[in-house]
């Protein structure tokens, strides 16, 4: 970040600038105008304002111990895992802690100097805790949808795997969700209250898109696609031929891919019937694949796709390796290499893309085919592990109430 301080933490000096003129002025985001985040981003933003919200690196800095104390939080459940979900006699792994370290080293600086830092490790807490406590996971994710919209989408994942969803994930979401509609109508933002949904549709096709990686090669060699900046918003897009219809598509794409998500969820759940409840591994797994089919889709069908985006596929990751659950590995090793390319892009080969560079160029197209091929293959696991029968268990376990997970000192495979 001290090589890159422009490019990595331009947003944070955006926050700043907005908690100053809060403080200093008495407008507020959504209270006093639209904004593009949901009106819960302004508390980070409230805490990091501690540090100070003239020029310096006091806000910065406060930020930085914000979101590095919420992942050590976060480390501390993936390090106890197995003993949230009720299981004591699986044994404690540091794989998953690990990986979260690695995975942040590997996307850069966007990984801490972006709201969705802030979000992340509380999105790890919830799919920690969701087992055995799905009432303060609802609440969690929710309360991480006021700061960041993306967490909201994940209850799709946690609604099919609880008994009581309306008692156990839509009272806790109703109840968050009650709680900031009050405060925001007590300041006076009613009419601003949702201009987050808005602000994103006037976005154009961003560069870093998946849905733009056609253009984008295509803009190498054809003189009719531009990349232009978008001055308002600070984003690169890319205009020419059939651009600006692959935007409007993406937006319906984007509604009708999460919706079909859920109702595979749904169907992966009816499939396992009675083994959902009786076999807590193939709840887990349904738990967090659905979580990660859900936060890909989020990128692959997202006509914006912000470098900072793909933090949302790390906490099922991470949550699965802390579990020690089968069949994990290779998603692993490729949501990391994604956050590593995902850096190389942004923000060390960004001036590259934006002139025309054709080696920068592809390495992204290359990252936003990854990200396909995530989708894609976390759909085969999770129709997979609908179809499989279940291992008949050791004579000399002791499954916790609902099912077991795997005990097996083995590394996940």
């Amino acid at each position: 970040m001290y090589l890159r301080p422009t490019e990595t933490f331009w947003d944070l000096d955006l926050y700043r600038w907005w908690m100053w003129l809060g403080l200093h002025e008495g407008v507020w985001p959504v209270l006093d105008g639209p904004w593009v985040y949901p009106a819960g981003a302004v508390a980070p933003m409230l805490l990091a304002a501690l540090g100070g919200t003239g020029y310096g690196p006091g806000f910065s800095l406060a930020w930085s111990l914000l979101v590095t104390a919420l992942n050590a939080v976060g480390l501390v459940a993936l390090l106890h895992a197995p003993r949230v979900v009720g299981h004591r006699r699986i044994e404690r792994t540091t794989t998953g802690a690990w990986w979260w370290v690695a995975f942040t080293a590997l996307l850069g600086p966007v990984a801490m100097g972006r709201l969705d830092a802030v979000v992340a490790p509380v999105v790890v807490v919830a799919l920690v805790v969701a087992l055995r406590h799905p009432r303060l996971a609802a609440a969690l994710l929710t309360v991480g949808a006021w700061v960041k919209a993306a967490p909201g989408a994940l209850l799709l994942a946690l609604v099919v795997v609880v008994r009581r969803p309306w008692r156990e994930v839509v009272l806790p979401a109703a109840l968050v969700c009650a709680g900031v509609v009050g405060l925001v109508l007590a300041g006076g933002g009613r009419e601003h209250l949702l201009s987050f949904l808005s602000e994103q549709g006037e976005r154009g096709l961003q560069i870093e898109a998946v849905g733009a990686t056609p253009w984008m090669l295509a803009s190498l060699v054809s003189p009719d696609l531009r990349v232009e900046l978008n001055a308002e918003l600070v984003t690169w897009e890319v205009h020419g031929p059939g651009t600006q219809a692959v935007s409007d598509t993406l937006g319906v794409l984007f509604v009708l891919g999460v919706a079909a998500a859920g109702a595979l969820l749904w169907w992966c759940a009816r499939r396992l019937g009675p083994r959902l409840w009786s076999d807590d591994t193939a709840r887990a797994q349904l738990l967090l694949r659905g979580a990660l089919l859900v936060a890909t889709l989020l990128i692959v069908l997202n006509k914006v796709g912000s470098p900072q985006y793909v933090g949302w596929i790390a906490p099922p990751v991470a949550v699965a390796l802390a579990l020690r659950l089968p069949g994990w590995r290779v998603t692993a090793w490729l949501v990391a290499g994604v956050a590593g390319a995902t850096q190389l892009v942004f923000p060390w080969l960004y001036s590259q893309i934006t002139a025309g560079g054709a080696g920068a160029t592809a390495l992204l197209a290359a990252r936003n085919v990854a990200l396909v091929v995530l989708a894609a293959t976390v759909v085969v696991a999770l129709v997979r592990d609908a179809h499989d029968e279940p291992a008949p268990p050791d004579d000399d376990t002791s499954p916790m109430p609902g099912g077991q997970l795997p005990e097996t000192a083995s590394q996940p495979s």
